[in-house]
């Protein structure tokens, strides 16, 4: 039995289609393993969708590539965003690669591994507006209690910034029946937190159906039993609507918590980037949200140092930043893309400029969440279990209001016997500047 080690970097979206792939090569009799050393296959599924990420990608490929030159490792195979990019340098430049499959190429990864295994170099491309399907059952990557279903492919905003519609094509929404059929599957092997993903999942369904359908999903989904929460990432702020809004705030299983990346707010970086929202329009989405759903979570991304940010740019998104007092915040700094329109705009911005910027934006943030912590102390909220501190007779948890991988965590002093997965009632006591600290609540 061949052994494959199978690194997946990037986002969700991209774990998610990693785990499918992982399920298809367990199917096939592949053994699944975690040492590159004693690896007869690696296969690399990458990121490019900033400077950072495809810094990552080229990186691991080479600290592979390595293994390949040794001969412990038989076959190397690189899919993804990087592999859609750079088919051509990646072929050229790494030899020690033996595929590379684009991203709507994931149904080729078996016939790619057994053209590398017999000592053929191996390269597929589909068209990228083709919606793949693995139908081998998911490996789960997560630890089982929570995983990513991935309810659309692609995007057809064309943000200034973006290189996401020319690497994974237009929006397509996965039929729902489908989706139903995974989270079954996904709920009876014992996960217990859902998190529907997608480039945008807001306009779910506007493909299929004539109309968006995220609320219709999102109510069939809740009627799953072993199915306790379900968090929906990344709805863009202009498509989100009252049936959504209204569901969110009526089922009990959903967490009242969105993901909404707005990217900025002042209104000519706004139409400098292709966004399609004012900030007057979003902090009127803002108060409404918190006006229907008085506990929700909002979590946000910004980007800083956009070409031709000015500093009056700079200080309205700070001001909107301490005004709108989100839970959660994350700045990312502006990195150019090839092929964008932003990439070629004039008064680019000087990258110790936009670190400045950003560690402006943190730290104002930071005072936010400390104050937005500390304003939960004495409350008693629902956790689900990560893991054990032993030294510390103490366990990592996450609440409603966290994202597993990007926000913080509710650390419980018991000396209670819990398991990862569990769902238990901790009293906020203390509070950090992103975390929060608790007891058992019997």
């Amino acid at each position: 039995m061949r052994s494959v080690l199978f690194i997946s970097l990037g986002c969700d979206k991209n774990l998610a289609d990693s785990e499918e792939m992982l399920g298809l090569l367990a199917a096939h009799g592949y053994e699944i393993t975690d040492d590159e050393t004693c690896a007869d296959v690696i296969v690399i599924n990458t990121c490019c969708f900033i400077g950072d990420a495809k810094e990552e990608s080229i990186q691991t490929i080479l600290e592979m590539a390595e293994y390949r030159k040794a001969g412990s490792c038989k076959a190397l195979l690189v899919t993804g965003c990087l592999a859609q990019r750079y088919q051509e340098e990646i072929a050229k430049e790494i030899p020690e690669v033996d595929a590379v499959l684009g991203t709507t190429a994931l149904e080729g990864l078996l016939e790619g591994l057994e053209a590398a295994l017999s000592g053929n170099h191996y390269e597929k491309y589909e068209d990228i507006n083709y919606l793949p399907r693995i139908s081998a059952k998911r490996i789960l990557t997560t630890g089982g209690h929570y995983a990513c279903l991935k309810i659309a492919e692609g995007c057809s905003k064309h943000c200034t910034y973006c290189i996401i519609p020319s690497l994974r094509g237009k929006y397509r929404s996965i039929p729902m029946e489908r989706l139903l059929e995974q989270a079954q599957e996904l709920a009876a092997e014992g996960v217990r937190e859902l998190i529907l993903v997608a480039q945008e999942t807001t306009i779910y369904g506007q493909d299929l159906y004539g109309e968006k359908s995220l609320h219709r999903l999102l109510a069939q989904l809740c009627r799953i039993s072993g199915l306790k929460w379900i968090r929906i990432l990344y709805c863009y702020p202009e498509e989100l609507y009252p049936q959504l809004i209204d569901t969110i705030g009526r089922e009990p299983k959903i967490c009242h918590y969105l993901d909404i990346p707005i990217q900025h707010a002042s209104d000519s970086i706004l139409k400098r980037m292709g966004r399609k929202t004012s900030r007057s329009e979003l902090e009127e989405l803002i108060r409404n949200l918190r006006r229907a759903i008085p506990d929700v979570v909002l979590r946000t991304t910004l980007i800083t140092g956009f070409p031709g940010e000015t500093q009056e740019d700079h200080e309205q998104l700070l001001e909107f930043v301490q005004s709108m007092e989100f839970e959660r915040l994350g700045v990312f700094t502006y990195s150019p893309e090839e092929g964008t329109p932003a990439a070629a705009m004039e008064n680019q911005v000087p990258e110790d400029v936009k670190e400045a910027r950003k560690a402006e934006l943190m730290e104002i943030q930071q005072e936010i969440s400390l104050k937005k912590g500390q304003g939960r102390v004495g409350e008693t909220l629902l956790c689900m279990v990560e893991g054990a501190i032993p030294r510390e007779g103490a366990y990592v948890a996450r609440t409603y209001a966290d994202a597993p991988d990007v926000d913080g965590y509710l650390f419980i002093n018991t000396g209670e016997q819990l398991m990862s997965g569990d769902f238990v009632q901790a009293r906020v006591t203390g509070a950090l500047e992103y975390d929060l600290i608790g007891e058992l609540v019997q």
